[in-house]
């Protein structure tokens, strides 16, 4: 429950802290006294979003803090999904900076909105004046009905479960696609891969058939210059070879003299070896140089082949040209494998939504199973808020598969004897609204393992007998639940354990929101004003006295 709520520096409130009772909490003040804005700031601690407009002083920080104890409630797992450290006093912060950016903490902890909704949620439940116009909406009607059948655990199986029929559905929706483009396909993907396979590509082929064209195509020329350079080298008349053996020779022979000159010896035999080689291998390569016509013609088709095929498939290279042939030849395998891959893909959608259908199935029959008691139950609650003749039905429908399962709900109500029974959102008026969602309130607080309840003016349309009895049901629902009630009406504000009167001090430059908890006699003052005006008579205030003592 919430322990304590500190509030700083967020719309007319400068500074507010207060420490709400265990059991039943009532909280009034005039109309735009701040009691909204209090609401405002707790919405930021369930993840609401923030605005930098909603700063008192807008050059400091805004700091929304709420102490809970959660001893007695079974929350650690909500905590632990989230990676939260768990205690039983846990605190939830709220910052606005002045940049206008929001920081929220959970024991400390940073966390995201979602997160800090998922917690927050588990904590409170604020049910606002304009809330009670949801009862008519049929989402909101199935999630009554699954919080009093306790359907968490049953939802979150059938989720996983749905999601994974979704997840099913749409690979094979998706495999179909494109097994159907693919094979549209397949004909010209085969052609020009059969087009590919056939040519026989081989790495680094396009350079070293040029080159040998180059050599075809010169071939004449090439072997007269190889020819007259060996000449030079080695020919029966003058060659360097010739010189050079001359030049070694006279070395030699100056060496044997000076022994300094072995160096220069040596260095001259060392050029006639590589020359004689240079010589040998000139006349290998012109003896390989043939003036063949045939193999000219050979070569260049082959290389009109490969130029054709570069310029069909935009490619610089043969080593680009092969990576296209391998990914045709998978795209080609990926076609003939379509039929296996197709019928895993079906069946597993099938067998996805076989156990979706048997978890809607179950889902569906526990829904089933507590309509009859929670009709009973809101037609009793209703006798006692006034509504005796009223008629209430729920009733069901199937509908194709949705995140919510395979139900859709229609409460029927009738107010008055002898009136067919319609949907809520046709019929009801805003008095028999807020009856029917205090009842709903009041049916579900034991079914769920909610700390702290807050009843933003659920009172609305009502008075009189009708105020007491809500009164008397929250006086109940407290008893497991700290419970916080925001009113107008007398009888509900004489029902609480703790009192809080909210008010503006207008003594400064700025007006300021403040709150604070009545003593006995500010309590009997504050319920007489709300009986009987601004000046309430002694017989108004022994009234109002009287009816605090017996709440």
């Amino acid at each position: 429950m919430l322990s304590n709520l500190l509030i700083k520096n967020y719309a007319l409130i400068k500074q507010l802290e207060m420490s709400p009772d265990p059991g039943l909490n009532i909280i009034t003040g005039e109309t735009g006294a701040g009691k909204s804005i209090m609401l405002g700031a707790i919405g930021l601690l369930l993840g609401n979003r923030a605005d930098v407009k909603s700063l008192y002083d807008s050059g400091e920080k805004c700091v929304i803090e709420g102490s809970f104890n959660l001893a007695g409630y079974d929350l650690r797992p909500n905590f632990e999904d989230e990676n939260l450290d768990f205690a039983d006093e846990c605190i939830i912060r709220r910052e606005i900076v002045v940049s206008g950016k929001s920081r929220a903490f959970i024991n400390d902890t940073p966390v995201n909105l979602d997160t800090l909704k998922k917690i927050g949620s588990q904590l409170l439940d604020i049910h606002s004046q304009h809330d009670s116009i949801l009862l008519g909406n049929n989402n909101f009607q199935l999630e009554v009905i699954d919080s009093f059948a306790k359907n968490a655990a049953i939802l979150k199986t059938y989720s996983q479960h749905y999601q994974a029929f979704r997840q099913a559905a749409t690979r094979f929706d998706e495999l179909q696609k494109k097994a159907a483009q693919l094979r549209k396909e397949f004909d010209y993907d085969q052609f020009l891969f059969q087009e590919l396979n056939t040519a026989d590509l081989r790495q680094g082929e396009q350079e070293k058939l040029e080159e040998e064209l180059t050599i075809l195509e010169n071939a004449v020329e090439i072997k007269e210059r190889l020819q007259l350079a060996y000449t030079y080298l080695d020919n029966p008349e003058t060659s360097v070879l010739d010189l050079l053996k001359n030049t070694t020779a006279a070395l030699s022979q100056a060496a044997r003299l000076v022994g300094g000159y072995e160096a220069l010896r040596q260095r001259a035999q060392s050029a006639l070896i590589e020359l004689r080689d240079l010589a040998d291998e000139i006349d290998q390569v012109n003896n390989s140089v043939d003036v063949d016509a045939g193999r000219s013609l050979e070569v260049q088709e082959r290389l009109d082949l490969i130029y054709g095929l570069l310029k069909k498939h935009q490619a610089t290279s043969v080593d680009e040209l092969l990576a296209i042939e391998n990914q045709l030849q998978e795209k080609l395998n990926v076609v003939l494998n379509l039929d296996d891959d197709l019928l895993a893909a079906e069946n597993e959608m099938i067998r996805t939504k076989q156990e979706m259908l048997k978890s809607s199935e179950i889902l569906s029959e526990s829904r089933k199973k507590v309509a009859e008691p929670i009709e009973k139950l809101i037609l009793e609650r209703l006798v006692e808020l006034g509504i005796p003749n009223a008629s209430l039905s729920i009733q069901f429908s199937d509908t194709a598969p949705s995140p919510n399962g395979t139900n859709a709900v229609a409460f029927l109500f009738s107010g008055n004897k002898g009136i067919t029974p319609q949907e809520l959102r046709l019929v009801a008026s805003g008095g028999e609204f807020s009856r029917l969602m205090m009842v709903i309130k009041y049916i579900l607080a034991d079914k769920r393992m909610l700390p702290t309840i807050i009843f933003d003016e659920i009172d609305t349309g009502v008075s009189g007998e009708i105020a007491k009895q809500m009164g008397k049901m929250m006086q109940n629902m407290a008893k497991n639940h700290q419970i916080i009630a925001i009113t107008h009406l007398h009888q509900i504000a004489s029902s609480g354990n703790a009192h809080y009167f909210v008010y503006k001090d207008h003594s400064a430059d700025k007006t300021v929101s403040k709150i604070k908890k009545l003593t006995i006699d500010e309590r009997v003052q504050e319920v007489a004003q709300m009986i009987g005006g601004h000046n309430p008579s002694k017989a108004v205030l022994l009234n109002a006295r009287e009816l605090i003592l017996k709440g």
